[in-house]
């Protein structure tokens, strides 16, 4: 970072969509805090047509020189200068497709293509469209016009506060001043948008593409809902006059948090009667809810670094979760946070190939699937079991306390800290340093020793380690007494051995009562693990409880700790089993281990999950009904096909004959199991079905319903429509959605063995992803490679990282992967205890 700190940018911007380029105009207003005789900003992919520099109000000569590999603008000035200093720069550049920086997004009308332009500039990409000091501790004001056809609509992060027609068939639209802010935080969008505003705050619009706004109340509704509760628990005004959110065609990550201009996928804005599922609302207001707590936690209160992008994300996952508690309880919404966000944070920080929630060296880091688990999903779960700790009053305080006094400005970690010490007065820093600065987490291995416990900790990862590390861990323990009752006791792990004293007449305990805490535990002594499983089958211990034993059991198979037949012995405690969570994750945990085992591990893997699944969707019917708990309409659609997968015939009857019945057009599927039938009409299909499918997906107006086939094209069996149904994905599905059937192809038995081949003849088109989406079809491939073809994908990948550094990180995870379900395979073929 050079001596050049902004305080004001004002872009004018003149877009066309036609030709599909811009021309700007931007001047830079800010201050040499040192003598400097350069001023470097930032600048990706434009071309600079003049520059001028006015140095304490004295315009000067300056040149200048672009600088690509290190995506730069270098502006030399006549000599060494202090002081204020504003810089006009006019340039053009392209609107692109590559949903980066400002793009353009294809949507149809009766047939025909039309386009918008619109911005995506985290983490690093407001370059491409301005220049700019483009780091999130480079805040400033901006102002920001633009010069468009007269029957376009532009939108920005502030109002538009004035519209002048030039008479030529453009007008400008310029808009409020943003309050200071970050680059990337920037927006501004063009197009023949429609908006509807909401009734109860007219702050609150959505924005869409034509003929799409009335598939938007469903998420303006729940936009207001979310604003009004962060408003209310954070006790600090959202600061904009306006908050829209846009739902735009082509977007390659889920939602971005633009302060006062929100983007989504049309999929997490948009609702579709009879089409959009109770999973996809909750999704819906779940992303809405996590992108309005950013405008509090990134846009007013911002990291300081990248590597503190924690401070950021952890907060909007773990609020995005919150706020839907909050309005829908019923939800069950903590259940799922446990089932997506913990158990995907557990399984990625479970590798060698990790790093801290506070990335070291983040001066540019980039949100994959590499980072995200940590970040996101990690760092959310570590707030909860903050939460835990030191209590709702303490953390809301805390909270407030870090907001206020840190308003418009940049953090870091410490900060946090201080303000939950000040809110609690505990040592909170000290407890946190050890879970945000490290990688990994604890395994805690628990013995009994008369009424005492002997807790132990070490590092837990999938493959051997020998690393020395230990956290200060909350441990919550349930006692389950003779008399009936539970004692919960309460101690903080901070020694890497500590005992327990459990007091008198225990039955059984269980470790990490309520599953607040981010760690896995070890029973060594099976008699624990048995008594435990008496609980397990009366249902005696709550749902979170159930998922969190049989899932930490399955992890430790994974690492080669316990056999299959171990795990498989224990789940004959859940042959009862109904709850949402558990059910959903040892469906998952079975269905991973049925397509890396061999024919006969399979057998007994689908023979166990096969009684479960049956017993679950006899208890709650295959047909979702009216009044039926949210989280039974969750379950139902996910585990129908696994159920039939694992040999459920019945099931399967019942999922093909909706099929059928829906090909030929006699009757429709309920909106909560359309992607179930979906998937089992394509595993039991052949061409007639794939024919249908594409296509459903070609005169689908839905991008709910979209999905739902994207995801069904993974689940053919024979070879040719395995093959033209990942034709289709290359040559006619939209790049946001083409990795979905290949990924989906990744947990498919009958197609996994092809994929390998497959990418190596297309990975030229496949290189021509956007990079997110690009890693995702890397890290479902690459592990789920057969043992034959296991030598070459490794010998490939370390060649290809050396031609695609950028690729390092998902390489390396996707070869620790490969690895881990290799050493499964070898591990589990045999019967071990």
């Amino acid at each position: 970072m050079n001596n050049f700190v902004p305080t004001h940018y004002h872009i004018s911007l003149t877009p066309d969509l036609t030709s599909f380029r811009f021309s700007g105009q931007v001047t830079l207003s800010g201050e040499l805090t040192q003598p400097a005789d350069e001023v470097v900003l930032h600048a990706l992919e434009l071309d600079i047509s003049a520059c001028s520099a006015w140095i304490r109000s004295n315009r000067v000569n300056c040149t200048v020189t672009l600088v690509p590999e290190k995506e730069q603008l270098r502006i030399r000035l006549p000599r060494r200068s202090d002081g204020d200093i504003r810089i006009k720069i006019e340039y053009s550049g392209s609107i692109n497709d590559r949903m980066a920086g400002f793009y353009r997004s294809r949507y149809q009308v009766s047939g025909q293509t039309h386009y918008i332009a619109v911005t995506q500039f985290q983490e690093s990409d407001a370059r491409r469209a301005f220049p700019c000091q483009d780091h999130p501790d480079r805040k400033a004001t901006f102002d920001v016009e633009m010069t468009v056809d007269q029957d376009l609509v532009a939108i920005s992060n502030g109002t538009a506060a004035e519209e002048v027609d030039l008479g030529n068939g453009k007008k400008r639209v310029r808009f409020t001043q943003t309050p200071r802010m970050s680059t990337y935080l920037l927006f501004f969008g063009v197009g023949a948008f429609e908006s509807v505003r909401d009734e109860t705050d007219d702050r609150v619009r959505a924005v869409t593409t034509p003929g799409m706004t009335p598939y938007a109340h469903y998420g303006l509704d729940f936009g207001r809902k979310a604003l009004q509760f962060c408003e209310q628990y954070y006790r600090i005004p959202y600061p904009l006059p306006k908050m829209d959110l846009l739902a735009i065609p082509d977007f390659a990550f889920g939602a971005m948090e633009n302060w006062g201009a929100i983007t989504f996928r049309e999929n997490l804005l948009l609702h579709y009667p009879n089409i959009t599922s109770r999973s996809g609302e909750e999704r819906i207001c779940e992303v809405i809810a996590h992108e309005i707590a950013h405008q509090w936690f990134g846009n007013l209160v911002t990291p300081s670094d990248w590597k503190y992008l924690w401070l950021n994300e952890s907060f909007a996952t773990f609020f995005g979760y919150g706020v839907v508690d909050h309005h829908y309880p019923e939800w069950g919404i903590w259940e799922q946070f446990l089932g997506g966000q913990t158990n995907s944070a557990l399984a990625r920080d479970g590798m060698h190939e990790t790093f801290a929630i506070e990335i070291p060296g983040g001066d540019h880091v980039v949100i994959n699937s590499s980072t995200a688990p940590i970040i996101y999903s990690k760092g959310g779960s570590i707030l909860r079991q903050v939460k835990g700790y030191i209590g709702d009053k303490n953390f809301r305080n805390g909270l407030t306390r870090y907001l206020e006094t840190h308003a418009y400005g940049n953090t870091a970690s410490h900060h946090l800290w201080e303000a939950f010490e000040e809110a609690s007065e505990q040592p909170i820093t000290k407890m946190m340093q050890s879970w945000i600065e490290q990688p990994g987490y604890p395994l805690v291995s628990v013995s009994k020793e008369n009424d005492t416990l002997i807790l132990k900790q070490h590092r837990f990862t999938y493959l051997p380690n020998s690393f020395d590390q230990h956290w200060n861990i909350p441990i919550n323990i349930a006692v389950l007494k003779t008399s009936g009752e539970t004692q919960i006791v309460q101690t903080l792990l901070t020694e890497k051995e500590q005992s327990v004293p459990l007091g008198e007449e225990p039955v059984a305990y269980k470790i990490n009562a309520g599953q607040s805490g981010f760690y896995r535990t070890h029973y060594s002594d099976v008699q624990a693990l048995a008594s435990l499983s008496r609980y397990v089958e009366t249902r005696e211990l709550p749902a979170a409880d159930r998922w969190g034993l049989q899932n930490d059991l399955y992890a430790l198979v994974r690492s080669g700790q316990v056999s299959i037949d171990a795990y498989l012995r224990f789940l004959e405690s859940y042959r009862h089993e109904d709850a949402y969570l558990p059910v959903v994750s040892l469906t998952a945990n079975l269905f991973q281990a049925y397509l890396l085992l061999d024919n006969s591990g399979r057998h007994k893997v689908a023979a166990a999950g096969k009684a479960i699944l049956e017993n679950a969707l006899k208890r709650a019917g295959f047909e979702p009904a009216k009044s039926e708990p949210f989280t039974v309409s969750l379950m139902r659609d996910q585990i129908i096909f696994p159920a039939v997968e694992f040999g459920a015939e019945s099931i399967a009857e019942f999922a093909h004959q909706k099929y059928i019945a829906l090909a030929t057009g006699n009757e429709t599927v309920h909106p909560d199991i359309q992607k179930a039938v979906f998937q089992v009409g394509a595993s039991k299909g052949a061409s007639k079905q794939l024919d249908w499918l594409l296509t459903r997906f070609r005169q689908s107006e839905s991008e709910h319903e979209r999905l739902n086939i994207l995801a069904a094209l993974g689940c053919f069996r024979a070879p040719e429509q395995i093959e033209e149904a990942l034709r289709f994905a290359l040559d006619e599905v939209p790049d946001r959605n083409k990795f979905i059937p290949i990924v989906a192809m990744a947990g498919n038995a009958h197609a996994v063995n092809l994929l390998w081949d497959w990418y190596r003849a297309h990975r030229e088109e496949l290189e021509n992803f956007h990079p997110l989406l690009y890693e995702r079809v890397i890290a479902a491939i690459f592990p789920m490679v057969a043992q034959q073809q296991a030598d070459a994908v490794k010998r490939f990948a370390e060649s290809y990282l050396k031609e695609r550094p950028q690729l390092h990180d998902v390489l390396r995870l996707s070869l620790e992967k490969l690895e881990i379900n290799l050493r499964f395979r070898k591990s589990h073929s045999t019967t071990k205890t």
